[in-house]
């Protein structure tokens, strides 16, 4: 059996792309897959929620109808497959306690336990680098222009702490998260299918940001980050008349930074703060927000969280909700009366649990 993790991204939403540093953690609520090594190619793969698929692991392995969970099995093969060739098959089942199409990171997550599994079944060990080399692009298959994120918090997070998660080169940093602090994620119950309708949507606001980069002529984000102040960045897209989506990166750069500096002196005000002004940013600059999901966060500060905001690439999808952990009864019951109608099932507690590797 190989388990992976979703994770909920407390901050730095659309930039890992970028090459820029995200703050998530991970669940605990993981894909679960029990599997055996079969003797040729063939991949059966059995869910209880979603049926059965089956398909030959060849070389060039083609998506199949889009939406359809297969893709992600098939996006584990094929990415195996362009770094090691193809293996021997498996037989499998798949098991989860996380919420799919919620921005919590369940398609990342079915990739990475089946990349895991495929491997394992033909005994190729492989290390985090040599993963991270092959999952970003291996979900490209799906049609969704994502990055690095889902997959290293999924690998690599560790018990009791967040993951600052760098690529340029890639590294992951555990950041202790204080005793006190307690974080919720609640469904806006918009749903976010990033392989479905809104993966045109999704993969434009990448898109967006790539272009005004190139406007400015810098090499990366990072670049023109260096040495720079948010003002002076705001002066900069000012005067080449640059995307929004320009501003989201820079500022959303600098809201990570300042958060782990938050988090290691247990300055809850301005992670609060740091929260909503993501959220914003998200709302305003990149326009992937939802009605649902801004009435759940004016819901969550009404009832009495410190900050809360979009999580996962938007359009749907969950809010992760902040608070002290004394708090945390009042907050969760506020929002079950102000915006679930008295149904508290669509709200979990995340603690942060180790990644896959971790475990």
């Amino acid at each position: 059996m190989v388990s992976a993790p979703g994770r909920v991204n407390l901050i730095g939403e659309h930039i890992d792309y970028h090459g820029l540093p995200v703050l998530p953690m991970a669940l605990r609520r993981s894909i679960r897959i029990h599997f055996q090594a079969r003797a040729d190619c063939q991949i059966r793969v059995s869910s209880g929620a979603y049926g059965h698929r089956e398909f030959a692991w060849t070389p060039g392995l083609t998506p199949v109808a889009r939406g359809d969970w297969e893709n992600y099995l098939r996006a584990a093969a094929q990415a195996i497959a362009g770094k090691w060739g193809v293996m021997n098959g498996i037989d499998a089942t798949i098991a989860s306690d996380l919420p799919p199409a919620a921005g919590l990171s369940s398609s990342s997550a079915l990739i990475v336990a089946m990349t895991l599994a495929l491997l394992r079944a033909n005994h190729r060990a492989a290390s985090f680098e040599e993963l991270m080399e092959i999952l970003p692009d291996g979900e490209q298959f799906v049609g969704t222009r994502g990055g690095g994120m889902d997959h290293a918090a999924s690998l690599a997070s560790r018990e009791g702490c967040a993951s600052l998660i760098e690529f340029v080169p890639l590294a992951v940093h555990h950041i202790p998260i204080p005793a006190d602090w307690a974080f919720l994620v609640a469904d806006s119950l918009q749903i976010a299918e990033k392989s479905g309708a809104v993966r045109e949507r999704y993969n434009a606001v990448r898109t967006a940001g790539t272009e005004a980069l190139r406007q400015t002529g810098f090499a990366s984000y990072a670049e023109a980050i260096q040495g720079r102040t948010e003002e002076e960045l705001g002066d900069l897209a000012a005067a080449k008349h640059l995307s929004p989506a320009f501003l989201h990166v820079v500022t959303e750069a600098f809201r990570v930074r300042h958060a782990v500096e938050a988090m290691h002196e247990d300055d809850s005000a301005l992670f609060g703060r740091l929260l909503l002004a993501s959220h914003a940013s998200l709302r305003d600059r990149l326009e992937i927000s939802c009605p649902a999901l801004d009435r759940l966060v004016d819901a969550a500060m009404a009832s009495g969280a410190l900050g809360a905001r979009l999580t996962g690439g938007g359009f749907g999808g969950c809010a992760v909700v902040f608070c002290h952990r004394g708090d945390l009864s009042k907050v969760h019951d506020g929002l079950v009366e102000r915006f679930y109608s008295g149904n508290p099932a669509h709200i979990l507690h995340a603690e942060p649990g180790p990644g896959a590797v971790n475990s």
